[in-house]
């Protein structure tokens, strides 16, 4: 990531903290631009124009998008315009974290959204013809937007659930199924003040060893935690976490590894 475009991050999330709570209409708003824009090249470039000023592009925001977007979501998407972005990727991908926080902030009362993004995730990991249906580059859009919602609908998840993942099945842009939604459930945990730990054991852990973890890790990040748990049989036993780019390998593999090469050497 570049400087301006952690810069253009940082301006766009104060402006979304100034803003005030949000209802759920702006972030499906928001995430429905995202994916205009980036089927768009003239667009792209227009709103990523570093030649264009101020005024030009919020009246290009509005004449697009004055409309078809709710008032929040539309003094987002031009703060975000007004920024200067390292690329038209960086532009797409910040947009889309607004998206995504407001989404955090709008969840029903009492819900973990990030929580139900990561059983999501889960599922679709354990199925490879769901995985299948909702990543396929050849699937109908129309289809896969009816999968989500036969899913995830008619109150099985909440609707800021729904309204994320229809989102990435829509607009994958060269990612995969599985590394998006963890990525959203990252940037919602952020946004609701967790950090997200990714456990990986060979068994799953009881609720008194996770806590137990939660409170070590807790006191290591400074933030409450949030877990991601994989269960991979190939750790052989121990714990492997993963903090952001930060990684503590306690598995056995690891230590299986690491004994060889001290052989080898």
């Amino acid at each position: 990531m570049g400087s301006a475009t952690r810069e253009a991050l940082a301006a766009s999330r104060a402006g979304l903290a100034s803003s005030g709570r949000a209802d759920l209409s702006v972030a499906e708003d928001l995430l429905a631009a995202v994916r205009l824009i980036a089927g768009s090249g003239h667009l792209r470039t227009a709103l990523t124009d570093t030649e264009a000023d101020d005024a030009q592009k919020s009246a290009l925001v509005s004449s697009v998008f004055g409309g078809r977007i709710v008032p929040g979501a539309v003094t987002l998407l031009t703060s975000a315009a007004s920024q200067r972005w390292s690329n038209q990727a960086d532009f797409l991908d910040g947009v889309e974290e607004l998206g995504l926080r407001v989404a955090a902030d709008a969840a029903g009362e009492g819900v973990d959204l990030d929580d139900e993004l990561f059983t999501f995730e889960r599922a679709v990991a354990s199925d490879a013809e769901l995985e299948l249906s909702l990543g396929s580059k050849l699937g109908a859009n129309d289809a896969k937007a009816r999968l989500v919602e036969r899913l995830l609908g008619s109150g099985k998840a909440d609707p800021a659930t729904l309204v994320v993942v229809r989102h990435l099945v829509l607009s994958p842009r060269g990612r995969r199924i599985g590394a998006m939604l963890r990525a959203a459930a990252g940037v919602i945990a952020d946004q609701r003040g967790f950090e997200v730990a990714t456990v990986t054991t060979a068994v799953t852990l009881s609720p008194a060893q996770l806590a137990r973890l939660e409170q070590g890790l807790a006191i290591k990040a400074g933030r409450r935690i949030r877990f991601d748990t994989i269960v991979d049989p190939a750790v052989l036993g121990g714990v492997r976490v993963q903090i952001g780019d930060d990684v503590i390998d306690g598995s056995v593999a690891s230590r299986l590894s690491s004994l060889r090469q001290k052989l080898a050497g």
